[in-house]
């Protein structure tokens, strides 16, 4: 019996997690991206790119292509997404699972202003002219054409488009994993004396965070958004497991 299961994506343990599953002969994976990324990585399984038309588009998608399980494994930052999915798994009575990196914790030495929003860490820098490292990614790097008092170095994968309106802004493209000396390297060239992050967890982006704590620099770190409540794991080979374990063929046999 082939199993039918459906990863929303948009993150590297995504793509790891479909290579993983796609090992079993009784899994048919497919991932799916929502094209926000102009040049994704190859994925190595069969990749959907675009929306479903929100949860009822979703539910829709499922149902119709009799999918056993979803997984949503999309980013930290992606609550639409993920309360959509939630919402079209129980509309559609399918499985949901959801793979949930811990966020980063701040020890001695860091200094983190604390923000629910973009547009709060806009307001959390302050008024007078700082040398700004926006590592948010480009959606949302717009909001800060309200303080073009800053000189801002932006940093993403994709090129800003269109740039933005402020006196001062550099651009780097460039996709993580990134070391923490080369980061260090990088706020003191541009002489950052401030640093703007989403807190997403994991190991490929923490650099620049534990490089800022070296040099004594503040970082504007956005909360985490509320996610839906659904079963999830940390890491892809814990959800790897609990994924064996819900479709175990010796259990489906009846040994």
């Amino acid at each position: 019996m082939t199993h039918r299961i459906l990863i929303l994506g948009g993150t590297t343990e995504a793509r790891q997690l479909a290579g993983k599953l796609a090992h079993r002969k009784d899994f048919s994976v497919t991932l799916s991206l929502a094209g926000r990324t102009e040049s994704p990585m190859a994925q190595g399984v069969p990749v959907r790119t675009g929306g479903f038309g929100g949860a009822d588009g979703l539910a829709a998608y499922l149902r119709g292509e009799h999918v056993d399980l979803l997984i949503d494994a999309t980013h930290p930052y992606a609550a639409r997404i993920s309360a959509n999915a939630a919402k079209a798994a129980r509309q559609a009575d399918v499985p949901i699972l959801a793979l949930r990196r811990p966020g980063w914790e701040p020890v001695a030495g860091d200094r983190w202003t604390l923000v629910d929003s973009v547009a709060e860490a806009v307001e959390a820098l302050g008024t007078a002219p700082r040398r700004v490292f926006l590592a948010i990614g480009r959606q949302e790097a717009g909001a800060f054409e309200a303080a073009p008092q800053h000189r801002y170095l932006i940093r993403s994968v994709d090129p800003v488009d269109p740039a933005l309106a402020v006196p001062d802004a550099q651009y780097l493209l460039a996709r993580g994993p990134f070391a923490e000396a080369d980061e260090r390297a990088l706020l003191e060239k541009y002489r950052i004396d401030a640093v703007v992050s989403k807190n997403s967890g994991g190991a490929a982006t923490h650099g620049k965070i534990v490089a800022a704590r070296a040099l004594g620099i503040e970082v504007v770190m956005i909360r985490r958004p509320t996610l839906p409540d659904v079963p999830s794991a940390e890491t892809v080979d814990a959800l790897a497991g609990v994924v064996d374990h819900l479709f175990d063929p010796v259990a489906e046999r009846g040994v």
